[in-house]
């Protein structure tokens, strides 16, 4: 997906999922790569090689950077299983197969009673196949077992898993754990008691994505992740509940900044919530930050709202893979996120059991 940029605003990146443009660290470089422009192997050559860089950096493979205050160890990638596969009946996103890389839909999603009923068919499921992969979570399983009950409850309900082959992922679901801000690729880590983790599920149902996240204990957390992973479950409610026909859609950044401040908390502000529907991501770009974009929310319209929250700093480094977004001092994050419908009295959670 495309790169939403403003003159008065830092760069930065609509999520779940990184597209044309990309952004390796926002520290001190931001190079912004085009996906499509030119050459297609220089261009990803030379993102590559700038994300190396980053990775060389900031995740050093030694006993100091390993350790982080005497007791956490620096996540780092597993090994990847070969990709699943999806039944030939199942409806498949326009992006699969394409040789054309997918772009932000101009406009919202409006919906009309035909087109609600279908965001609320792949929200349900999606909601579903969530609160399944999280009775999942305990010390000892893999991110890529995870990857492979979700792909399997998916395609049984005759759905397609949206991250699949979209850009070029590998995998079915997103899987963050602990320093991972968000797009951790399932692999053979096994998690560990203490880990927090991130499992974010889109799915593509007769024609309709759904997308939500929700953060997860493995085993005895600490007192300090756990309220972090509260404060951010917090502002994403908060954040829903200010929602409704009319209303600046700023007001959400706003709401979201202002209880993260409360605690402490660093607001992400690379990776944003994104109209959804019909297409993977659309207008508006959802800042979780304080802000003066201007936009108002509109009766049906239907967005995603995904606050990510960190203990340190909120600058991301992204790995080699192109994909795993890492705080750059290790602190942990957490993330949790809906997609909502405007509605006449206010907004309507789609991604609910």
């Amino acid at each position: 997906m495309a790169m939403a940029s403003s003159s008065s605003l830092q760069p930065r990146l609509l999520s779940s999922f990184i597209g044309d443009r990309f952004v390796c660290s926002t520290k001190s470089l931001r190079p912004l790569l085009p996906f499509n422009t030119g050459n297609k192997q220089v261009s990803m050559q030379h993102r590559r090689v700038l994300c190396n860089l980053f990775d060389i950096l900031f995740n050093r493979s030694n006993k100091e950077d390993d350790i982080l205050d005497g007791k956490c160890k620096r996540l780092r990638p597993g090994k990847l299983s070969p990709h699943l596969t999806v039944p030939d009946h199942i409806m498949r996103p326009p992006y699969i197969d394409s040789r054309w890389s997918p772009q932000i839909s101009k406009g919202a999603e409006i919906h009309d009673e035909t087109g609600i009923e279908g965001m609320c068919a792949s929200g349900r499921l999606a909601a579903q196949v969530l609160e399944h992969a999280g009775t999942l979570v305990k010390p000892g399983i893999t991110t890529d077992e995870i990857d492979k009950a979700v792909h399997q409850m998916i395609i049984d309900n005759g759905a397609y898993p949206s991250p699949l082959g979209y850009c070029g992922f590998p995998k079915s679901v997103c899987t963050s754990i602990n320093e991972c801000i968000c797009h951790g690729i399932p692999d053979s880590r096994p998690l560990e008691d203490g880990d927090i983790i991130n499992i974010d599920v889109t799915v593509y149902l007769n024609g309709y994505h759904g997308d939500t996240s929700a953060t997860f204990f493995c085993g005895d957390v600490d007192d300090e992740a756990k309220q972090l992973v509260e404060v951010t479950k917090e502002c994403l409610n908060k954040a829903i509940s200010i929602c409704a026909p009319g209303v600046e859609l700023n007001r959400i950044g706003k709401t979201i900044h202002n209880h993260a401040d409360k605690y402490r908390f660093g607001v992400v502000r690379q990776f944003l919530g994104h109209g959804v529907g019909r297409v993977f991501h659309a207008d508006p770009a959802v800042l979780h930050y304080r802000n003066n974009e201007r936009g108002r929310m509109v009766l049906g319209q239907t967005f995603t709202i995904e606050p990510m929250l960190t203990i340190g700093s909120t600058n991301p480094v992204i790995w080699a893979d192109d994909w795993t977004a890492v705080t750059e001092d290790g602190s942990l994050s957490a993330q949790f996120e809906h997609t909502i419908l405007i509605t006449e009295n206010g907004a309507e959670i789609l991604t609910k059991c």
